[in-house]
């Protein structure tokens, strides 16, 4: 199984938002020294979601990006914020392995199509759910449609991968929603990677035995509940 910390870039500082509140952030530095130290302690892969460009500001935090793709030597994908073709060529530019779409993504699926046609694997689609159904907008917005039936439509769309986000679990440090998860994963052939609430070795254990391609820490490495050297030994 892959892991991928999360660096969330916001004023081209390394922060953590609590389930995705603007108004609820902690502060955590330079985002570049973030990556240098989750690479030094063994990450094979960076998740990186720019936070300014999600608010529609996309100039804010792109050199600090390039400089990470710079600096590093392993792969990182980058979400927030990712509306355009002209978007995702500028970030393969500089460097970045992924892109991760996000609410562009529900609301123009004619994007998606495109997107991955120009661009194959290297687009990534993140899905937030709340009780099942995709939320938009900084889940400010639940929508109608089921998260399930939009994985199917992403599937027969051509993606590869999908980052699946329990909205309920982000930053509560409780654990990911297992059945959720393995349900999703059970029902596709996409690659699911999980995020919220991943926070101890047992969740990686849970994670890798049902198979899924990968999951996303963020606040429990940031707060020392998990230790990602240990993570790494583990998988």
């Amino acid at each position: 199984m892959n892991i991928f910390p999360a660096i969330d870039i916001r004023n081209q500082q390394s922060v953590r938002l609590l389930q995705g509140d603007y108004d609820q952030e902690t502060q955590y530095g330079n985002p570049v020294e973030m990556a240098k130290r989750w690479i030094r302690e063994g990450a094979t892969y960076l998740h990186i979601v720019d936070l300014d460009a999600a608010k529609g500001d996309s100039s804010n935090n792109l050199k600090v990006i390039q400089t990470i793709a710079d600096e590093v030597d392993v792969p990182i994908q980058v979400g927030g914020g990712i509306r355009s073709e002209e978007r995702i060529k500028a970030l393969l530019d500089i460097g970045v392995e992924r892109v991760i779409l996000g609410t562009a993504a529900v609301k123009e699926p004619d994007f998606v199509k495109r997107s991955v046609a120009k661009f194959g694997s290297q687009v990534v689609v993140s899905i937030d759910a709340r009780d099942g159904y995709v939320a938009t907008d900084g889940w400010m917005e639940t929508s109608t449609l089921r998260a399930l039936d939009f994985v199917k439509e992403l599937e027969s769309a051509g993606v590869q991968t999908i980052v699946y986000t329990d909205i309920s679990k982000d930053g509560m440090l409780q654990g990911p929603n297992l059945s959720e998860l393995n349900y999703m994963n059970d029902a596709t052939s996409i690659d699911v990677i999980a995020s919220g609430g991943v926070t101890s070795l047992d969740d990686i254990q849970a994670l890798s035995g049902m198979g899924i391609y990968g999951a996303i820490i963020g606040k429990a490495l940031y707060e020392g509940k998990i230790d990602l050297k240990a993570v790494m030994e583990e998988v």
